[in-house]
């Protein structure tokens, strides 16, 4: 008799009078069920944690690859800040000092002179300290030609010092516009006509060692938290000491 005959005439109410290979097939069938559901239900979930935990070693291994490649490219980096602080330090030294800042704003005067324009208005107003540099606003109203303010700023570009003007709320319009009417906007400037600049300019100077740490100080005390109650001053001794 067939092993498929021997499926067909099962008694389900005599499991121990089967045959032996229908007993072994079906023991089979079982530890096979068992094996799948036991893989399904665990082995699976160990296989997503272990490809996970294979991600987790490739980002480990590129950001370890990452902070070595820095490591050894330190000691250049460091040169590199250096020579750049260095360069900063040695473009800051171009832009005139306080000390000479008067004679500065005298050589500017003198330059607009030069080139023949009139000063109506020339008044320098307080400093205003950054960082590393501070800044003068001087109020400005020139009368002069296309032709004279090109030499102004000509005259200006070749003072001994580097000199930064940087232009805010300046206006030029044409003072007497052609055909005698009001000078405004988009009136046509006749050739040598009059110009009217008119604003504030600012230039610029570099600081000293004492007045840098001294800017540094108040940005310090100025950040969030420097000034809580309670704390400590720079120098103060702690409570109880003497």
């Amino acid at each position: 008799m067939s092993f498929l005959d021997d499926l067909r005439n099962l008694d389900r109410n005599n499991v121990g009078g089967w045959p032996k290979s229908v007993k072994a097939f079906f023991a089979g069938l079982i530890v096979v069920l068992i094996l799948f559901f036991g893989w399904y239900f665990y082995v699976s979930n160990q296989q997503d944690d272990l490809e996970r935990a294979r991600q987790k070693e490739t980002a480990l291994k590129k950001e370890f690859a990452d902070k070595q490649a820095k490591v050894v490219n330190l000691e250049a980096y460091r040169k590199q800040l250096d020579d750049m602080k260095e360069m900063l330090q040695t473009m800051l030294r171009q832009l005139p000092s306080k000390t000479e800042m008067p004679d500065l704003l005298n050589d500017i005067t003198q330059a607009a002179q030069a080139a023949g324009i009139e000063t109506e208005l020339f008044q320098p107003g307080p400093e205003v300290m950054k960082d590393f540099y501070a800044e003068k606003p001087i109020q400005l109203k020139m009368l002069g030609t296309y032709h004279q303010f090109g030499s102004f700023i000509s005259n200006v570009a070749s003072l001994p010092r580097v000199v930064i003007l940087t232009m805010h709320d300046v206006s030029l319009r044409p003072l007497k516009p052609a055909g005698g009417g009001a000078a405004g906007k988009g009136a046509e400037l006749p050739p040598g006509g009059q110009l009217m600049l008119e604003g504030t300019v600012k230039t610029y100077r570099y600081l000293d060692d004492e007045e840098a740490a001294a800017a540094q100080q108040a940005a310090n005390a100025g950040k969030p938290g420097a000034n809580k109650p309670g704390a400590a001053k720079p120098g103060a001794k702690p409570a109880g000491e003497k």
